[in-house]
């Protein structure tokens, strides 16, 4: 069964219905579903669907020329297969799909332009001189994420300006991915979200019928299982010096996030080189810089600014739990590392996103018009703020602190101050007056509301007040997880 991509299969059901020629570029880090969707999205309709493959030149044009003579396209002159890549491409207009769009997607292209690199240059010649005028939608999909960003679509390249359209696509949502476990309890999908974050490929290597602790000691942790090896796979797959980016990488999921801490707990003396590998990983889309919301360009700009997370999810549980104790895990000990190592830790190791969850929760209540106000910006913030200190003169000092949600309004006139517990005890009033007090220098400028996220509910104090004050809004992990259902 196939499940989400509304957003990627509306957008591509829209193009193919527009009159004009379409040439659309989609693009995305690996597993993330773009075959999936494409093959979706070409169900029921007359299309010519090309997998590139590593391999020459001369090879992928004979396996391209046989898939598209399979069409029966009027072309028996060239029957044995086409002399050039223009010969087989000026083809697609032959396709024999009447008054229908004629529908042609090349997956991972970038292999079929590094076998032969005056691809992207055969096809802007065709698609200035005849295809953009012709009932035609051709969809360039690759995984290559750099060589698309950087050479495919950058300007001084053949293709710069023609795409009639560019999506790239990102991991699913905890939405989606809730949806491959109709049946967990709410606690359960968002704990199988923490370990498997929203890559189609890795959701579906679970078995809904299994609890999240069977499904981490069967398929994760047992060495034969598709996830065990995983990480080692993409890593060769995609890099060189894997030893090293496994050092940065276990560092990150470990809690280092500014570059000095990460430098020094992977060993790269040169905090420039490790800046590098993080840029790589960065473009793989395994890791993310994070700034404070209210940040600003200067500070983004400083190369020494900003924290560094991992974005996917299951590369932070493997990384947590997995590879640092591998060698039990090669004895086949899946049973012992998870009850003596993952168990105690999973429910805290969870709370990290559990705020991702939150901030889906409040983008989705944007879109239903569901706040007090519309806010152009939402993040985490840090800074130096107010904190409760019980030796402080009044009971308050300054510190640095974090506030896991801050969503601000135009103007930065509004505010919305999120805190998220993912824990077993209730969200306690001490806990909600520390919210307040963080940023209260500036309810003076400000209008200010208040939004607790908690797993196991509110205390009586806190639920007192929010039936007292109308800017203090209270949700528990019900409401959170069933928004859509």
């Amino acid at each position: 069964m196939f499940i989400g991509r509304e957003n990627e299969l509306r957008f591509l059901e829209d193009k193919y219905h527009e009159k004009k020629a379409q040439l659309i570029v989609l693009y995305g880090r690996r597993r993330i579903g773009k075959t999936e969707t494409l093959r979706e999205f070409c169900k029921g309709k007359p299309h010519l669907f090309f997998s590139c493959t590593q391999s020459t030149d001369r090879v992928q044009l004979a396996k391209f020329s046989k898939r598209i003579l399979r069409e029966d396209i009027p072309a028996k002159q060239y029957i044995s297969g086409f002399a050039d890549w223009e010969k087989a491409f000026r083809a697609i207009l032959d396709l024999p799909y009447g008054d229908k769009k004629k529908l042609v997607v090349i997956d991972e292209f970038p292999y079929m332009c590094k076998g032969n690199r005056s691809i992207p240059s055969v096809l802007q010649n065709l698609w200035d001189m005849e295809f953009k005028e012709s009932n035609v939608m051709i969809i360039l999909c690759g995984s290559a994420m750099s060589f698309i960003e950087k050479e495919l679509l950058a300007e001084k390249n053949p293709l710069y300006g023609r795409a009639t359209g560019i999506y790239k696509m990102n991991e699913m949502g905890f939405y989606d991915s809730a949806r491959f476990f109709p049946d967990y309890p709410e606690e359960e999908k968002v704990l199988a979200y923490a370990v498997l974050g929203g890559v189609p490929h890795y959701l579906n290597q679970f078995s809904p019928e299994l609890s999240v602790a069977e499904n981490i000691k069967r398929n994760i942790l047992t060495k034969g299982s598709v996830l065990y090896s995983e990480v080692e796979f993409l890593l060769h797959q995609e890099l060189r010096e894997t030893s090293i980016y496994n050092s940065i990488i276990e560092a990150v999921a470990l809690g280092n996030t500014k570059l000095n801490d990460i430098s020094q707990k992977s060993l790269v003396e040169d905090t420039s080189k490790t800046s590098v590998y993080l840029k790589n990983l960065i473009e793989l889309g395994i890791v993310k810089r994070e700034f404070s919301v209210d940040a600003g360009t200067k500070e983004k700009a400083n190369t020494s600014r900003g924290r560094y997370r991992l974005t996917d999810n299951f590369f932070r549980f493997w990384y947590t739990f997995g590879f640092a104790n591998l060698s039990q895990l090669e004895d086949g000990d899946a049973e012992g590392v998870y009850e003596y190592l993952v168990a105690p830790a999973l429910h805290e190791f969870a709370s990290l996103t559990f705020e991702d969850v939150c901030k889906e929760f409040v983008r989705e209540l944007q879109k239903k018009n569901a706040l007090p106000f519309r806010y152009t910006q939402m993040g985490r913030w840090t800074g130096r703020t107010t904190v409760r200190d019980q030796e402080a003169e009044k009971g308050f000092g300054m510190a640095e602190t974090e506030i896991d949600l801050l969503a601000i309004g135009r103007g930065a006139k509004e505010y919305l101050v999120g805190e998220c517990k993912f824990k077993r005890s209730p969200f306690s009033y001490s806990e909600y007056l520390d919210t307040v007090a963080k940023l209260a220098p500036l309810k003076e400028k400000a209008k200010f509301w208040y939004a607790l996220f908690s797993e196991s509910g509110f205390d009586e104090r806190i639920k007192a007040e929010a039936r007292k004050l109308e800017e203090l809004y209270l949700y528990d992990l019900k409401t959170i997880v069933n928004l859509k259902r």
